[in-house]
C-alpha cells in the first residue's frame, strides 16, 4: 500500500477559467500572467531568504506520516506529488509503478475541498490512471476533504489557544481567520463547495475553542487573490484596514487554508498583512504557525488514511482514443502560437491593463 501526498502550486491557469471555444486561449495567458506576476514572486521569495520551505515541510510530513501510520501497525509507502513543481504528479505515478504498489490512497494537503486545489489534482491523477494499463487496475481511495475531523480541528484550537496565551489580555484579542481565495465563478458556476466548507470549518474550531472557554471575536477573509477576476470576499487586506479603524488592538492571524509554512504565510501575512494591520492601527499583532508536523495532526492524518482503505477501488479501464487528437503536436504547436497572440492582444486593451495593475502587479 502507498499514500500519495498530493501539494498544490496555485497556478494562474486554474485560476482563468474560459469557454470551451476559447479553452486554447487558457494556457498562453497563464503563461502571460506568470510573467506579469514574475518579479513579485521574486521579491516575495527574496523577502523569507530566496526560497519556499514548502518541499521541506512537504517531506517532513511526509516521513511523520509514516512513522504514524507503523506506529498504527500499517506499513505504507509515502510519495510526494506537485502539480506545478518538482516532483511531478507524473513522477510519483511512475515511482509508484516501478515500486509494483497494489493499494493507493491519495492524501491532498488541503483541509478544504475546491475545484481549483483537490479537484485539479484528483483530475491529473484520475486521467493518468484511465490511461494506463497497471494503474488502472489499482484499488484508489481519495480522500476529499478533511477539514471536519476532530484531530484537525483540534490541532487548530490548540494552536489558536497557545498563541492567545501570548497576549497580555487574550480575550480582548480578535481571531482573524485568513484562507486562499478561489474565483467567485468557481462557487456561483461551477458549485464548488470551497467557501461553504471553509464557513463550516471556522465554526468548528470556533466551538471547540468555546468549549474551552475561549470566547473571542473572529473574522474569516480571503487572501491571495490573482487576476482580473472577482475573487471570494472579504478580501483579507480590506478587513484588516476596517478592524484597525474600528479600534481593534490586539490581533491574531490563522492561515486556516495552509498546513505548511511557504511564501503565503511567512511573505504575505507575515510582512504584508502585518505592516498593513499596524498602518491601519492595531498594535498587538500574533500569528499561529501552520500546522507542520504537529503530532495531533499527523495522528489524525494517519487515521483518516486507514479509514479510507476499504473503499480504494480501480479508477478504470485504460483508454487511448479520445487522447490522441488533443495531444497531436502539430495543432498544439499552432494553437499555442495563435493562442499567445490573441491573449497578448487581449492584455494590451485598457481593461486588462488596469486589472493587472490592480490585482498582480
Amino acid at each position: 500500500m502507498c499514500i500519495w501526498l498530493n501539494v498544490y502550486l496555485l497556478h494562474s491557469q486554474d485560476i482563468i477559467r474560459l469557454p470551451r471555444l476559447f479553452r486554447f486561449l487558457q494556457r498562453p495567458i497563464a503563461q502571460l500572467i506568470s510573467v506579469f506576476r514574475a518579479p513579485k514572486s521574486r521579491e516575495g521569495y527574496a523577502a523569507i531568504g530566496g526560497g519556499s520551505p514548502l518541499r521541506k515541510i512537504t517531506d517532513e510530513q511526509a516521513d511523520a506520516l509514516k512513522r504514524a501510520l507503523e506506529e498504527k501497525n500499517v506499513s505504507a509507502n509515502i510519495y510526494i506529488g506537485m502539480r506545478y513543481w518538482y516532483p511531478f504528479t507524473e513522477e510519483a505515478v511512475q515511482q509508484i509503478k516501478r515500486d509494483k504498489i497494489t493499494r493507493l490512497v491519495v492524501l491532498p494537503l488541503y483541509p478544504q475541498y475546491s475545484i481549483s486545489t483537490t479537484g485539479s489534482s484528483i483530475r491529473v491523477i484520475q486521467n493518468i490512471c484511465k490511461e494506463d494499463a497497471y494503474l488502472s487496475t489499482m484499488p484508489v481511495s481519495i480522500i476529499q476533504s478533511w477539514y471536519q475531523r476532530e484531530g484537525y480541528v483540534k490541532s487548530m484550537a490548540d494552536l489558536i489557544q497557545k498563541e492567545l496565551e501570548s497576549f497580555s489580555n487574550p480575550e480582548e484579542v480578535v481571531i482573524f481567520f485568513s484562507a486562499h481565495g478561489v474565483p467567485v465563478s468557481y462557487i456561483v458556476d461551477a458549485g464548488d463547495p470551497y467557501k461553504d466548507q471553509m464557513e463550516e470549518c471556522i465554526y468548528l474550531i470556533m466551538q471547540e475553542l468555546k468549549s474551552r472557554g475561549v470566547n473571542n471575536q473572529h473574522q474569516l477573509a480571503y487572501q491571495s487573490r490573482v487576476g482580473p477576476v472577482e475573487w471570494l470576499r472579504p478580501y483579507t487586506d480590506d478587513v484588516l484596514v476596517e478592524l484597525g479603524q474600528k479600534g481593534v488592538k490586539s490581533l491574531l492571524a490563522v492561515p486556516v487554508s495552509f498546513v505548511s509554512e511557504h511564501i503565503e504565510t511567512l511573505e504575505e501575512i507575515d510582512m504584508e498583512y502585518r505592516e498593513l494591520a499596524l498602518e491601519s492601527g492595531v498594535e498587538n499583532w500574533g500569528r499561529v504557525p501552520a500546522l507542520g508536523c504537529t503530532s495531533s495532526f499527523i495522528t489524525d492524518l494517519a487515521d483518516a488514511v486507514i479509514e479510507a482503505l476499504p473503499s480504494a477501488t480501480a479508477m478504470s479501464s485504460p483508454t487511448t482514443s479520445s487522447k490522441a487528437l488533443d495531444l497531436d503536436p502539430v495543432s498544439y504547436a499552432i494553437k499555442m502560437f495563435f493562442g499567445s497572440i490573441l491573449a497578448f492582444l487581449l492584455l494590451l486593451s485598457p481593461k486588462w491593463v488596469t486589472a493587472f495593475k490592480n490585482h498582480l502587479l
